[in-house]
């Protein structure tokens, strides 16, 4: 007989903790990519000014990977504590840690202040924010489903995964301003230091809040002196019992890496690099495609859930599949209706917020942070150093490389699904392993 939580309704507790770690999603997401935006002018900050451009372009790139290959190492090694110690002071853990970061980004002396000293000490704390996102963005997937009842548990998800994506509209939109508000001198000499503020106050801001959320009921009912070493040692028992959870949430999180990768961020300066178009009117249609799969983010995970996950994902890779070849089809013969197949193909690519909801249940309770934080973190630093490039490079030799990774992808996410549908059930969301 079924239980009781697995059909309640969702509480108003329930509804302000999603609320709450959305606000936070989109906040952290906005904190991680901003950088993204002012990479050359922070280069020049922290690099000497006699740089070649090639040169001090590839340095601002690499310190943005370096945020990539920090994360495993956050997600990882912070994750775990997330097991032993609770989710609620990790989530606190890991907010401190990047607001703080973020303030010392703000004021730290530039080059011509510092010398040497001044780039080592940003890379640092680069890495530091870059190990805090790794351990919040799984941590924040594994907090709201360990609030809400199971069948709200892919829709409260999709949420989270929607409020990423918020946080790159935001930051679009905040450089955008920055750039009109200030001029290129300006925003050499003290105005790159305004984003990190900014993100740094939006940071400590939702610790107002933090007394309204509780420590997830999950948590709470393990019984840890039962448990012995499986509580103390996530990490060990992570890989002697869930070897087959791991591989499959690699594969899925290479879905969500690679899509969100390629659709969001990667795919404008792989257009340009063989298509002309109109500047504002594509860079509108790629914010307008963001939207779009914002939407379709919730729209997805409104209509899945653990018994028809595997049909949904499979209707929905096919979907993506056919989208990305029909855009750049379109691209080809001119690009007229850019708006529209730039929404729908980003509404197609809402198909990662319901693959969030799968990979919490595919770990026992007592590694679940610890579980996903490996997977998501591994497979995204490989995704976020490789991808860039290696497409970049594919693509000044064949223009529709972008569409034939994403038809890749949807193929496995065509596999996956189908592995879904015939699987029988899921064990139940808080069992644990010992």
């Amino acid at each position: 007989m079924p239980s009781r939580s697995q059909y309640a309704l969702m509480s108003t507790k329930d509804k302000n903790t999603v609320l709450f770690i959305s606000s936070i999603s989109a906040v952290v997401f906005f904190d991680f990519l901003i950088y993204l935006y002012i990479a050359d002018i922070v280069s020049a900050a922290f690099f000497p000014i006699d740089t070649d451009p090639n040169v001090a372009k590839l340095q601002g790139l690499g310190l943005f990977v370096v945020g990539y290959l920090a994360r495993p190492f956050g997600g990882i090694l912070f994750g775990r504590y997330g097991d032993i110690i609770g989710r609620k002071p990790t989530l606190l853990f890991s907010i401190l840690v990047t607001a703080c970061s973020l303030l010392a980004m703000a004021a730290l002396p530039t080059y011509a202040q510092w010398g040497v000293i001044a780039p080592i000490l940003f890379i640092l704390l680069r890495i530091i924010q870059g190990m805090a996102f790794g351990l919040y963005v799984p941590l924040s997937w594994v907090f709201v489903a360990e609030h809400v009842p199971r069948q709200y548990l892919s829709v409260a998800c999709s949420y989270v995964t929607a409020s990423f994506l918020v946080g790159v509209l935001f930051s679009n939109a905040f450089f955008m301003w920055l750039s009109s508000f200030m001029t290129s001198v300006q925003l050499a000499d003290y105005g790159w230091r305004l984003p990190f503020l900014v993100a740094a106050v939006l940071s400590f801001l939702p610790l107002a809040f933090w007394r309204l959320v509780g420590e997830t009921p999950f948590f709470l009912a393990l019984d840890k002196p039962k448990l012995g070493k499986a509580a103390r040692q996530p990490l060990t028992m992570l890989f002697k019992r869930c070897k087959h959870s791991i591989f499959v949430g690699m594969v899925l999180t290479l879905v969500i890496s690679s899509v969100t990768s390629v659709i969001v961020l990667l795919l404008p300066d792989l257009i340009e690099l063989n298509f002309t178009l109109d500047s504002d009117l594509f860079g509108f249609s790629h914010s307008l495609g963001i939207v779009f799969m914002i939407i379709g983010c919730i729209f997805y995970g409104m209509i899945s859930n653990h018994e028809n996950f595997g049909k949904i994902l499979v209707i929905g890779s096919t979907l993506l599949i056919a989208q990305i070849l029909a855009f750049f089809y379109h691209l080809q013969a001119g690009g007229d209706y850019i708006l529209i197949m730039y929404a729908l193909l980003g509404f197609c690519s809402g198909i990662v917020g319901m693959v969030p909801a799968i990979l919490v249940q595919l770990f026992p309770t007592n590694v679940r942070l610890t579980g996903i934080a490996f997977c998501y973190n591994i497979t995204y630093g490989v995704v976020g150093v490789l991808i860039p490039f290696g497409l970049g490079y594919a693509t000044t030799l064949i223009s529709f490389s972008p569409a034939l990774y994403i038809v890749f992808i949807g193929f496995i996410g065509i596999i996956m699904g189908m592995y879904f549908y015939n699987l029988p059930e899921f064990k139940k969301i808080d069992h644990v392993v010992t």
